[in-house]
Protein backbone atom coordinates (compact mmCIF):
# COMPACT_ATOMS: atom_id res chain seq x y z
CA UNK A 1 0.00 0.00 0.00
CA UNK A 2 0.77 3.38 -0.65
CA UNK A 3 0.96 5.71 2.12
CA UNK A 4 -0.68 9.23 1.56
CA UNK A 5 0.18 12.40 2.93
CA UNK A 6 -1.24 14.91 5.40
CA UNK A 7 -1.97 17.01 2.42
CA UNK A 8 -3.68 14.50 0.69
CA UNK A 9 -5.23 13.04 3.87
CA UNK A 10 -6.99 16.64 4.29
CA UNK A 11 -7.99 16.58 0.76
CA UNK A 12 -9.87 13.09 1.15
CA UNK A 13 -11.85 14.35 4.70
CA UNK A 14 -12.65 17.41 2.80
CA UNK A 15 -13.27 16.60 -1.04
CA UNK A 16 -13.31 13.21 -1.39
CA UNK A 17 -17.07 11.24 -2.17
CA UNK A 18 -18.01 9.26 1.26
CA UNK A 19 -18.74 6.22 -0.67
CA UNK A 20 -15.92 6.30 -3.09
CA UNK A 21 -14.09 6.76 0.42
CA UNK A 22 -15.61 4.14 1.59
CA UNK A 23 -14.28 2.26 -0.88
CA UNK A 24 -10.87 2.67 -1.17
CA UNK A 25 -10.82 1.93 2.94
CA UNK A 26 -12.88 -2.05 2.24
CA UNK A 27 -9.99 -2.48 -0.11
CA UNK A 28 -7.43 -1.97 2.61
CA UNK A 29 -9.60 -3.83 5.19
CA UNK A 30 -9.80 -6.22 2.69
CA UNK A 31 -5.50 -6.48 1.82
CA UNK A 32 -5.18 -6.23 5.71
CA UNK A 33 -7.78 -8.96 6.66
CA UNK A 34 -8.56 -10.98 3.27
CA UNK A 35 -10.70 -13.82 5.71
CA UNK A 36 -13.53 -11.41 5.72
CA UNK A 37 -14.06 -12.05 9.42
CA UNK A 38 -15.13 -9.21 12.27
CA UNK A 39 -13.41 -9.81 15.29
CA UNK A 40 -14.67 -9.01 18.84
CA UNK A 41 -13.79 -9.33 22.44
CA UNK A 42 -15.84 -10.33 25.10
CA UNK A 43 -15.21 -8.06 28.21
CA UNK A 44 -16.48 -5.33 30.76
CA UNK A 45 -15.51 -1.53 31.21
CA UNK A 46 -15.17 -1.36 35.01
CA UNK A 47 -15.30 2.12 36.32
CA UNK A 48 -13.03 1.98 39.56
CA UNK A 49 -14.19 5.22 40.53
CA UNK A 50 -16.10 8.67 39.14
CA UNK A 51 -14.13 10.87 41.34
CA UNK A 52 -11.94 13.72 38.81
CA UNK A 53 -10.47 16.83 39.55
CA UNK A 54 -9.62 17.31 35.66
CA UNK A 55 -13.40 18.64 34.81
CA UNK A 56 -13.19 17.49 31.24
CA UNK A 57 -16.06 19.76 29.35
CA UNK A 58 -16.89 16.58 27.03
CA UNK A 59 -17.49 14.48 29.90
CA UNK A 60 -20.96 13.88 32.24
CA UNK A 61 -19.53 11.12 34.27
CA UNK A 62 -17.10 12.48 36.38
CA UNK A 63 -17.72 13.84 39.85
CA UNK A 64 -16.43 16.13 42.22
CA UNK A 65 -14.97 14.98 45.34
CA UNK A 66 -17.11 14.67 48.14
CA UNK A 67 -20.50 14.78 45.84
CA UNK A 68 -22.89 12.50 47.26
CA UNK A 69 -22.80 10.26 44.08
CA UNK A 70 -19.53 9.99 44.17
CA UNK A 71 -17.68 6.27 45.15
CA UNK A 72 -15.06 4.00 44.78
CA UNK A 73 -15.69 0.43 44.21
CA UNK A 74 -14.73 -1.70 46.93
CA UNK A 75 -12.77 -5.24 46.16
CA UNK A 76 -16.05 -7.23 46.67
CA UNK A 77 -18.01 -4.77 44.29
CA UNK A 78 -14.80 -5.45 42.05
CA UNK A 79 -14.78 -9.06 42.25
CA UNK A 80 -18.43 -9.24 41.65
CA UNK A 81 -18.22 -7.67 38.40
CA UNK A 82 -15.55 -9.87 37.33
CA UNK A 83 -17.11 -13.07 38.40
CA UNK A 84 -19.99 -12.22 36.22
CA UNK A 85 -17.67 -10.83 32.93
CA UNK A 86 -16.19 -14.70 33.41
CA UNK A 87 -19.26 -16.60 34.16
CA UNK A 88 -20.69 -15.12 30.59
CA UNK A 89 -17.36 -16.07 28.73
CA UNK A 90 -14.93 -12.84 29.07
CA UNK A 91 -11.35 -12.76 28.48
CA UNK A 92 -10.52 -9.12 29.16
CA UNK A 93 -11.79 -6.21 31.48
CA UNK A 94 -10.80 -2.69 31.17
CA UNK A 95 -10.45 -0.70 34.28
CA UNK A 96 -10.11 2.93 34.41
CA UNK A 97 -11.90 5.92 36.11
CA UNK A 98 -11.25 9.15 37.34
CA UNK A 99 -8.32 11.02 38.54
CA UNK A 100 -9.13 10.62 42.07
CA UNK A 101 -7.04 13.30 44.37
CA UNK A 102 -6.96 10.23 47.37
CA UNK A 103 -6.06 7.33 45.59
CA UNK A 104 -1.98 6.75 45.35
CA UNK A 105 0.04 4.17 43.68
CA UNK A 106 -0.41 1.91 46.32
CA UNK A 107 -4.44 1.59 45.61
CA UNK A 108 -3.57 0.76 42.23
CA UNK A 109 -1.31 -2.04 43.01
CA UNK A 110 -3.51 -3.42 45.21
CA UNK A 111 -6.12 -3.20 43.38
CA UNK A 112 -4.16 -5.23 39.79
CA UNK A 113 -2.49 -7.68 42.65
CA UNK A 114 -5.69 -8.86 43.90
CA UNK A 115 -7.12 -9.12 40.68
CA UNK A 116 -4.12 -11.24 39.51
CA UNK A 117 -4.50 -13.63 42.22
CA UNK A 118 -7.91 -14.61 42.02
CA UNK A 119 -8.44 -14.27 38.05
CA UNK A 120 -6.75 -15.65 34.69
CA UNK A 121 -7.89 -12.44 32.55
CA UNK A 122 -6.29 -9.85 30.45
CA UNK A 123 -6.32 -6.60 32.55
CA UNK A 124 -6.38 -3.74 29.87
CA UNK A 125 -6.30 -0.79 32.15
CA UNK A 126 -5.45 3.01 32.96
CA UNK A 127 -5.46 5.76 30.13
CA UNK A 128 -2.43 8.07 29.40
CA UNK A 129 -3.77 10.65 32.31
CA UNK A 130 -4.20 8.22 34.74
CA UNK A 131 -1.08 6.96 34.22
CA UNK A 132 0.94 10.85 34.40
CA UNK A 133 -1.28 11.43 37.46
CA UNK A 134 -0.70 8.54 38.83
CA UNK A 135 3.62 8.87 38.18
CA UNK A 136 3.23 12.83 39.02
CA UNK A 137 1.50 11.76 42.71
CA UNK A 138 4.34 9.16 43.31
CA UNK A 139 6.92 11.34 41.81
CA UNK A 140 8.45 8.51 39.42
CA UNK A 141 9.02 8.44 36.30
CA UNK A 142 6.50 7.08 33.52
CA UNK A 143 8.34 4.69 32.46
CA UNK A 144 8.95 3.51 36.03
CA UNK A 145 5.40 4.16 36.70
CA UNK A 146 4.51 1.31 34.28
CA UNK A 147 7.07 -0.82 35.05
CA UNK A 148 5.01 -1.10 38.81
CA UNK A 149 1.85 -1.71 37.24
CA UNK A 150 2.96 -4.18 34.75
CA UNK A 151 5.05 -6.07 37.83
CA UNK A 152 1.55 -6.12 39.60
CA UNK A 153 -0.47 -7.23 37.23
CA UNK A 154 -1.28 -5.14 34.45
CA UNK A 155 -1.40 -6.39 30.84
CA UNK A 156 -2.47 -3.53 28.48
CA UNK A 157 -3.35 0.33 28.35
CA UNK A 158 -6.62 1.35 26.68
CA UNK A 159 -5.94 4.96 24.26
CA UNK A 160 -8.39 7.08 26.59
CA UNK A 161 -7.77 10.23 27.05
CA UNK A 162 -6.76 11.27 23.31
CA UNK A 163 -9.77 13.27 22.58
CA UNK A 164 -8.08 14.77 19.36
CA UNK A 165 -4.50 15.23 19.86
CA UNK A 166 -4.01 18.96 18.81
CA UNK A 167 -3.39 21.48 21.78
CA UNK A 168 -5.51 23.66 20.62
CA UNK A 169 -8.22 21.58 20.35
CA UNK A 170 -7.34 19.97 24.06
CA UNK A 171 -7.03 23.25 25.50
CA UNK A 172 -10.50 24.15 24.97
CA UNK A 173 -11.87 20.20 25.50
CA UNK A 174 -10.10 19.74 28.75
CA UNK A 175 -7.99 22.83 29.86
CA UNK A 176 -6.64 20.45 32.86
CA UNK A 177 -5.84 17.19 31.21
CA UNK A 178 -2.49 16.62 29.62
CA UNK A 179 -1.24 17.59 26.41
CA UNK A 180 -0.71 15.56 22.82
CA UNK A 181 3.15 14.87 23.75
CA UNK A 182 2.26 13.32 26.99
CA UNK A 183 -0.69 11.52 25.89
CA UNK A 184 2.08 10.30 23.17
CA UNK A 185 5.02 9.68 26.16
CA UNK A 186 3.06 7.53 27.85
CA UNK A 187 2.24 5.08 24.98
CA UNK A 188 5.85 5.65 23.79
CA UNK A 189 7.18 4.04 26.95
CA UNK A 190 4.74 1.51 27.20
CA UNK A 191 5.43 0.17 24.06
CA UNK A 192 9.05 0.15 25.02
CA UNK A 193 8.20 -2.00 28.03
CA UNK A 194 6.71 -5.08 25.87
CA UNK A 195 3.24 -3.69 26.41
CA UNK A 196 0.52 -3.02 23.67
CA UNK A 197 -1.99 -0.33 23.80
CA UNK A 198 -4.75 0.85 21.66
CA UNK A 199 -4.96 4.59 19.72
CA UNK A 200 -8.61 6.40 20.08
CA UNK A 201 -9.95 9.44 18.55
CA UNK A 202 -13.06 11.16 20.13
CA UNK A 203 -13.69 14.00 16.97
CA UNK A 204 -16.74 15.84 16.44
CA UNK A 205 -16.43 18.94 18.82
CA UNK A 206 -14.40 21.98 18.22
CA UNK A 207 -12.13 20.00 16.40
CA UNK A 208 -10.99 21.39 12.51
CA UNK A 209 -10.35 18.94 9.65
CA UNK A 210 -6.79 19.63 9.54
CA UNK A 211 -6.76 18.52 13.35
CA UNK A 212 -8.20 14.89 12.79
CA UNK A 213 -5.44 14.41 10.20
CA UNK A 214 -2.58 15.98 12.56
CA UNK A 215 -4.18 13.18 15.04
CA UNK A 216 -3.94 10.64 12.45
CA UNK A 217 -0.05 11.76 11.68
CA UNK A 218 1.08 11.52 15.08
CA UNK A 219 -0.26 8.03 16.21
CA UNK A 220 1.61 6.79 12.27
CA UNK A 221 4.77 8.24 13.16
CA UNK A 222 4.82 6.63 16.87
CA UNK A 223 3.76 3.33 15.29
CA UNK A 224 6.10 3.45 13.00
CA UNK A 225 8.71 3.99 15.47
CA UNK A 226 7.69 1.10 18.10
CA UNK A 227 5.14 -1.23 16.26
CA UNK A 228 2.80 -1.15 19.90
CA UNK A 229 -0.62 -0.17 18.86
CA UNK A 230 -2.93 -2.82 18.12
CA UNK A 231 -5.88 -0.60 16.78
CA UNK A 232 -7.48 2.21 16.34
CA UNK A 233 -10.86 3.13 17.70
CA UNK A 234 -12.34 6.49 17.02
CA UNK A 235 -15.96 7.62 18.05
CA UNK A 236 -18.23 10.97 17.80
CA UNK A 237 -18.45 13.08 21.02
CA UNK A 238 -21.66 12.30 23.05
CA UNK A 239 -23.35 16.49 23.96
CA UNK A 240 -25.79 14.94 26.32
CA UNK A 241 -25.64 16.14 30.15
CA UNK A 242 -22.24 18.12 29.28
CA UNK A 243 -20.74 21.53 29.45
CA UNK A 244 -19.98 21.36 25.90
CA UNK A 245 -22.95 20.34 24.46
CA UNK A 246 -26.13 20.92 26.47
CA UNK A 247 -24.98 24.41 28.88
CA UNK A 248 -24.26 27.20 26.70
CA UNK A 249 -21.12 29.13 25.73
CA UNK A 250 -18.42 28.55 28.10
CA UNK A 251 -17.48 31.73 29.78
CA UNK A 252 -14.08 32.80 27.79
CA UNK A 253 -13.75 29.42 25.31
CA UNK A 254 -14.93 31.05 22.29
CA UNK A 255 -17.20 28.06 21.54
CA UNK A 256 -20.66 28.02 21.12
CA UNK A 257 -22.77 24.55 22.32
CA UNK A 258 -21.78 21.37 19.96
CA UNK A 259 -24.39 19.19 18.75
CA UNK A 260 -23.89 15.59 17.92
CA UNK A 261 -21.91 14.43 14.95
CA UNK A 262 -23.65 13.02 12.40
CA UNK A 263 -23.24 8.96 11.01
CA UNK A 264 -21.92 10.21 7.73
CA UNK A 265 -19.86 12.28 9.64
CA UNK A 266 -18.43 8.93 11.98
CA UNK A 267 -18.42 7.17 8.29
CA UNK A 268 -15.66 9.55 7.30
CA UNK A 269 -13.33 9.48 9.67
CA UNK A 270 -13.42 6.14 10.17
CA UNK A 271 -12.52 5.52 6.66
CA UNK A 272 -9.84 7.81 6.14
CA UNK A 273 -8.42 6.62 8.99
CA UNK A 274 -8.26 3.07 7.52
CA UNK A 275 -6.52 4.77 4.74
CA UNK A 276 -3.91 6.77 6.53
CA UNK A 277 -3.43 4.42 8.98
CA UNK A 278 -1.35 1.65 6.84
CA UNK A 279 0.96 0.53 10.06
CA UNK A 280 -2.33 -0.27 12.10
CA UNK A 281 -3.60 -4.08 11.60
CA UNK A 282 -6.89 -3.28 13.32
CA UNK A 283 -9.99 -0.31 13.17
CA UNK A 284 -12.54 -0.73 15.33
CA UNK A 285 -15.87 0.25 14.98
CA UNK A 286 -17.65 1.95 17.59
CA UNK A 287 -21.15 0.38 18.13
CA UNK A 288 -22.06 1.72 21.25
CA UNK A 289 -21.99 5.56 20.15
CA UNK A 290 -22.99 5.12 16.76
CA UNK A 291 -25.66 2.04 17.32
CA UNK A 292 -25.35 -1.36 15.75
CA UNK A 293 -26.60 -0.99 12.20
CA UNK A 294 -23.87 2.03 11.62
CA UNK A 295 -21.48 0.03 13.15
CA UNK A 296 -22.58 -3.07 10.15
CA UNK A 297 -22.26 -1.00 7.74
CA UNK A 298 -18.63 0.35 9.36
CA UNK A 299 -17.34 -2.83 8.55
CA UNK A 300 -17.70 -2.02 4.46
CA UNK A 301 -16.19 1.55 5.20
CA UNK A 302 -12.58 -0.05 6.67
CA UNK A 303 -13.19 -1.28 10.16
CA UNK A 304 -12.48 -5.50 10.73
CA UNK A 305 -13.00 -5.23 14.69
CA UNK A 306 -16.85 -4.77 16.64
CA UNK A 307 -14.49 -4.27 19.79
CA UNK A 308 -16.33 -5.47 22.83
CA UNK A 309 -19.46 -6.46 23.63
CA UNK A 310 -19.15 -4.35 26.55
CA UNK A 311 -21.26 -6.16 29.25
CA UNK A 312 -21.00 -3.03 31.62
CA UNK A 313 -20.61 0.21 30.27
CA UNK A 314 -20.74 3.57 32.39
CA UNK A 315 -18.89 6.86 30.31
CA UNK A 316 -20.94 7.07 26.98
CA UNK A 317 -24.20 6.68 28.94
CA UNK A 318 -23.73 9.29 31.55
Amino acid sequence: MRRISREQALDLYRNADLLELGRMADEVREVLHPDGVASFVVDRNINYTNVCINHCRFCAFYREPGSPDAYVLSREELFRKIDETVGNGGTQILIQGGLHPELDLSFYVEMLSSIRQRYDINIHGFSPPEIEYIADKSSLSISETLKVLKDAGLDSIPGGGAEVLSDRVREVLSPRKIRTSQWLEVMEEAHKLGMKTTATMMFGSVEEPEDIVEHLNVIRSLQDRTGGFTAFIPWTFQPGNTELGSKGQVEGAGFSPVGPATALDYLRVLALSRVCLDNFANIQASWVTQGLKVAQVALRFGANDFGSTMLEENVVKA
